[in-house]
């Protein structure tokens, strides 16, 4: 009995110390969780207490013009920045692995950017982006284009433009993606170099496979990352030019906060998750065929 009591004594101690954690996880993630899905099927405008309305708000959303214009931008977005972001992440993080002088102050000037506040950065880029007085439609000029795209205000550069500006901020991914290099054997580069692999062969059977499992770990974020997108194109185009730049976030934003339709946005939060659930399943899947399984 003395043996049960105390064990019982250190249970609750443990449980006292891990209790800010545990009131903080259901006050703050677990019950506004659980009561987004329950919003999600109710019609609740914040104003009136809700009305239980079963599937109809996902039912909506299949019949929704804007909400399939919202999605079909952000997989547009997603299309082309997320490849774009992971390969030029990867290959600054391997010109920053090599031996160099200055290294270290190469390493900051790429991490600096994503550091900047997202609002200063899209005030940053919309001057840089200004059709007559941006620096790049500048450069551009003086390249003999005399004609440089209007970008932001463009329906067919407006995209492409949110593109290149999220390449601003990928000093976070090369940072995981260094740290991943440091730990490749040196024993690996030396037995191919022995056998007479070259510089690309040697990325490629070695250094590619070794930090397989970074390349995944950076790709599932890039996958969510991609599909919540909202601070730059709300602050930059607000959605336009004829909401080619209008997101699913931004949607989700718009009828939560402007509509007040607080159910139907919940109903697209959980339709947000369940793509991203989506998404990150498939790229487990596929990652058999390229995850190298003894670097787990």
């Amino acid at each position: 009995m003395r043996r049960l009591s105390a064990d019982t004594r250190e249970t609750l101690k443990g449980w006292a110390f891990i209790s800010p954690w545990v009131i903080g996880f259901l006050a703050f993630a677990l019950l506004p969780v659980s009561m987004s899905l329950y919003y999600s099927l109710c019609d609740y405008s914040l104003l009136q207490p809700p009305v239980f309305r079963g599937l109809e708000n996902y039912r909506r959303l299949m019949h929704d013009e804007v909400f399939w214009k919202a999605l079909g931008n952000t997989a547009y977005y997603a299309a082309m920045a997320l490849p774009l972001g992971l390969i030029m992440s990867l290959s600054a993080a391997l010109m920053l692995n090599v031996k160099t002088r200055g290294q270290s102050v190469y390493r900051t000037i790429i991490f600096l950017p994503s550091l900047v506040p997202a609002v200063a950065s899209a005030m940053l880029w919309l001057w840089l982006f200004n059709g007559q007085l941006g620096l790049i439609n500048l450069v551009l000029r003086h390249l003999g284009i005399q004609n440089p795209p209007e970008w932001l205000s463009d329906v067919s550069w407006a995209m492409p433009a949110l593109v290149l500006m999220s390449l601003w901020g990928v000093g976070n991914t090369v940072v995981i993606y260094l740290a991943g290099l440091q730990d490749v054997p040196r024993e690996l580069y030396e037995a191919a170099e022995l056998d007479g692999a070259g510089s690309a062969r040697r990325l490629w059977h070695v250094t590619l496979p070794s930090i397989s499992p970074v390349i995944f770990f950076n790709l599932v974020m890039a996958i969510i990352g991609t599909l919540q997108v909202f601070g730059a194109p709300y602050i930059m185009t607000g959605g336009g030019p004829a909401r080619s730049t209008y997101f699913f976030t931004m949607y989700l934003y718009d009828n939560a906060f402007s509509y007040l339709k607080m159910g139907y946005a919940s109903a697209m939060a959980w339709v947000q998750l369940v793509l991203v659930i989506l998404l990150t399943a498939i790229a487990a899947w596929s990652s058999k065929h390229w995850f190298h399984h003894s670097a787990r």
